[in-house]
């Protein structure tokens, strides 16, 4: 499925749009889009919090919850976090199977904050 990038406003397909569409769920925070009220997740709420066990854990947790929900291209199969050189900096990185297409596998790379 083609789409429009929300950047420079060419034509993108394939792993270019799951990428942003992915980009999108997570830097949504829920409750934001007037008409879609339950879109996004609750990683915007996570960003600022000390990188402790649970915290990276709900950070996981809300990542995956609102990728599965809302990105059916995609099934899951890791999500780990990184953290960066400076401090407060980290990367998102989603193992992902794309559904119905070969090759399946793909790597999501995303920069916090979303």
């Amino acid at each position: 499925m083609a789409g429009m990038s929300r950047t420079t406003g060419t034509v993108i397909d394939g792993l270019d749009s799951i990428r942003e569409s992915i980009a999108d769920i997570l830097g949504t925070p829920i409750g934001t889009r007037v008409g879609r009220r339950d879109y996004g997740s609750f990683v915007p709420e996570l960003i600022d919090q000390p990188m402790t066990g649970p915290n990276i854990l709900r950070i996981y947790a809300a990542s995956a919850l609102a990728t599965a929900r809302w990105e059916d291209r995609v099934r899951l199969r890791r999500v780990t976090l990184v953290a960066g050189s400076r401090p407060g900096a980290a990367t998102l990185n989603i193992d992902a199977d794309r559904k119905g297409i070969a090759p399946a596998a793909a790597r999501i790379t995303l920069a916090l904050p979303l």
